[in-house]
């Protein structure tokens, strides 16, 4: 690092040396001039006919009053002289380093403009690329943030969409059942339950609301523990059973039974529930999911395999953003707020470990590695 750092200002610092010995050999060469030209030379005899001339005195006074006032304070002379010589130069030299100065300072005001580049001298090349990175990473990220927020929009937009849906089913069926209180019994218990159905689709919907916001409000923190990983993902599997049914999907776990790692079980197991509802929202039908887990260099590795759609590389990397979704149309039996993979990553990161996808040939891989050890 340090050999960059004398690399990057290297120009720079040859610069400011030339200016400087360039100011110190002009003032030498000022003073030599002065001394040897005017002082040993005919400066003197110059100053004593001035004398003459304005004082309208002869030569023998003239003489005097030089000898008073030059000879006799030669050294205060010379060193108010070389003072004034060198304040000149520092004012020089100063107005150099001012022009640096000023050129940063523009640089700074040309990084929230988008249509200015950043120029600087020659020598400062090194800051003006430093400069221009973090120009283009504020850029990124005011594009990042835009987009995160024109895809929360259309979200709440989505789900506002959404929610008119099952709210009317609910009104209009709990209007049939008040106005004919003589309903048939089957057909009233027909409507009870598909109004009892849209309601809980209205819960959900109103509890990816609540998910929006404590995402954005509430941070993250850890409490970890020694975890029977092995038992977790059987639970998982268990618990997510008649979420699988319904699409005919199936799990494979293979994973040693003894397999164990030290984090957060309840935030560890939000990861696990809401990667393992990604792989079901996105599987073929009647296709198995496999779920594997083994330790490895210091490392236990978490693979959730389902067939589904190919995922195109340029979506990949957007899987773990926040609202993203692969269901753009949103359709209302796949998909969720696009929190559930971007908590995923947040709560994995807390722990020191990583989370990755890959897709092909009709298959989706997302993978989570964590440390073995605290």
């Amino acid at each position: 690092m340090k050999n960059n750092k004398k690399t990057d200002y290297a120009q720079f610092k040859s610069k400011l040396y030339k200016q400087f010995l360039c100011m110190a050999a002009i003032a030498i060469i000022i003073i030599s001039v002065l001394y040897i030209f005017i002082w040993q030379g005919q400066g003197g005899n110059l100053i004593v006919s001035i004398f003459r001339h304005v004082f309208k005195t002869d030569e023998p006074s003239a003489q005097l009053l030089y000898t008073r006032i030059f000879v006799n304070n030669e050294k205060i002379i010379w060193l108010v002289a070389i003072a004034a010589i060198f304040f000149i130069l520092l004012r020089v030299i100063l107005g150099w380093f001012t022009k640096y100065f000023d050129g940063i300072n523009q640089g700074i005001n040309d990084l929230l403009n988008d249509d200015v580049e950043i120029n600087l001298p020659a020598e400062m090349s090194a800051i003006e690329r430093k400069l221009t990175a973090v120009k283009q990473e504020l850029k990124q990220r005011a594009l990042q943030t835009q987009l995160a927020e024109q895809r929360k929009n259309d979200l709440v937009m989505y789900l506002a969409h959404d929610i008119r849906t099952p709210l009317t089913s609910v009104i209009g069926y709990l209007n049939l059942l008040a106005e004919v209180p003589d309903m048939p019994a089957q057909q009233k218990a027909k409507y009870v339950n598909i109004t009892l159905d849209k309601a809980y689709r209205l819960e959900k919907m109103i509890n990816e609301f609540f998910e929006i916001t404590r995402y954005n409000l509430q941070q993250i923190n850890l409490s970890k523990e020694p975890i029977d990983l092995y038992y977790m993902l059987v639970q998982l599997t268990d618990e997510l059973s008649p979420v699988l049914c319904k699409n005919g999907n199936t799990t494979l776990l293979k994973a040693d039974e003894s397999l164990t790692i030290y984090g957060d079980p309840d935030k560890l197991a939000r990861v696990f529930n809401n990667v393992m509802k990604n792989a079901a929202s996105y599987s073929y039908p009647d296709t198995e999911i496999l779920v594997s887990a083994e330790e490895k260099h210091a490392s236990v590795i978490i693979s959730f395999t389902n067939h589904g759609k190919t995922i195109p590389k340029e979506k990949l990397a957007s899987l773990f953003e926040k609202f993203y979704r692969l269901d753009e149309s949103r359709a209302s039996n796949t998909g969720g707020t696009g929190l559930g993979l971007a908590i995923a990553k947040e709560i994995i990161t807390l722990h020191g470990g990583t989370i990755t996808a890959i897709s092909e040939q009709d298959t989706v891989t997302l993978t989570i590695t964590l440390p073995a050890t605290p």
